[in-house]
């Protein structure tokens, strides 16, 4: 009777340690999953990517030997959030790749889930609208968790520093979605100007606005 209670007491405390390494492994597992899904915070380090470009050839950051930075806009053909900054897209492009700050877009949508936004698609949209800059897609939606990007058009400004790619800005182009007319904050404008400038950015972080990145579920 004695050895019975022995043996049973070492079950319950060993069904204990099993349910506590357990739980602690999937807390675990939880913990790291957050972080991966939250994205990048201003400061962080961005990291390279290689994905393929509207005229069939890989691109990467590090291709733009003398680039000072990027303006990195997730987009897509679809969206009407997107539709509406395209030309404000092309013209950020325009007026600072000269200065070492040209615009990467990437399109982070599964074209299953919404067709309109396939890389064929994606060719036909920059040739209308006479997009001066790579037209990205990211096969797998692998990129766009990584940045934590959640809206379609998301702005990630960055500039290199000791050849890091570091945030200095997360968020929209600016306030005024319907019309350009009546922006009064352009704060990715205002981020690449500072970085310019060499000085801080005073707005490092907006919400933005626009369209859910559709992922196949």
């Amino acid at each position: 009777m004695k050895n019975l209670k022995i043996l049973m007491t070492a079950f319950i405390v060993g069904l204990g340690l099993l349910s506590f390494t357990t739980t602690g492994h999937d807390k675990n597992k939880t913990q790291k999953e957050n972080v991966s899904a939250k994205g990048y915070e201003v400061g962080d380090e961005a990291a390279d990517f290689k994905l393929k470009n509207i005229d069939g050839k890989m691109v990467s950051l590090s291709d733009f030997k003398s680039a000072k930075g990027f303006i990195v806009v997730f987009t897509c053909n679809h969206c009407p959030y997107a539709k509406k900054y395209e030309d404000r897209i092309i013209e950020l492009d325009k007026k600072y790749k000269a200065q070492g700050y040209p615009v990467i877009a990437i399109n982070p949508n599964d074209p299953n889930v919404q067709p309109e936004d396939g890389f064929q698609q994606m060719i036909e949209r920059a040739k209308q609208k006479g997009f001066t800059f790579p037209y990205l897609v990211d096969e797998g939606q692998k990129i766009y968790p990584q940045y934590g990007a959640t809206k379609t058009p998301h702005v990630f400004v960055l500039k290199k520093e000791n050849g890091k790619n570091i945030v200095k800005y997360i968020g929209a182009i600016d306030n005024n979605y319907d019309n350009p007319n009546d922006v009064s904050e352009y704060y990715a404008q205002d981020a690449v100007n500072a970085l310019i400038k060499g000085e801080p950015v005073k707005m490092t972080k907006t919400v933005a606005i626009g369209c859910t990145i559709k992922v196949k579920k």
